[in-house]
C-alpha cells in the first residue's frame, strides 16, 4: 500500500475517483471545492489535500485552494486513518477532530458519494 499522500496514493486515489462516475450534485455548473488540512503534516508531506468535483467527477490534488467551498481541519494521524478505515468520520466529527468551515450542507451528499467510491 502506497504511504499516506504519496504521488503513488493520489494516483490511485484519482483513478478510483474517475471510475466512481457521476458526482450528486445540484444543477450547478461550476466545481465544488473541498480542501481537507491537516494542523500537523510532516514537512516532506503536502498541507493539504483538495478534491474539486463537478457533475462529470472528482479528481484530488496535493495542496489547498484559495476558492474552496469548504474546508476540513484535522490532524494528520486522523486524515491517514479516514482514509485506511481505522478511524470512521461520524467518530470523528462527534468527537471534535474534523473542524468544518463553509458549506457543510452541500458536502452531506458529496460524503456518502466519496465513502461509495472506495
Amino acid at each position: 500500500m502506497a504511504a499516506f499522500l504519496s504521488a503513488e496514493w493520489l494516483a490511485t486515489l484519482n483513478d478510483t475517483l474517475s471510475a466512481a462516475g457521476p458526482v450528486p450534485l445540484d444543477s450547478s455548473p461550476s466545481d465544488f471545492r473541498v480542501v481537507f488540512e491537516f494542523t500537523d503534516a510532516p514537512t516532506s508531506s503536502p498541507h493539504a489535500l483538495t478534491f474539486t468535483i463537478n457533475a462529470e467527477g472528482a479528481s484530488a490534488d496535493a495542496g489547498d485552494h484559495l476558492a474552496a467551498n469548504t474546508v476540513i481541519r484535522l490532524s494528520f494521524k486522523d486524515a491517514e486513518g479516514l482514509t485506511n478505515g481505522t478511524l470512521d468520520s461520524a467518530s470523528a466529527l462527534r468527537e471534535g477532530r474534523l473542524k468544518v468551515r463553509g458549506d457543510i450542507h452541500a458536502l452531506v451528499p458529496l460524503l456518502t458519494w466519496l465513502l461509495g467510491a472506495k
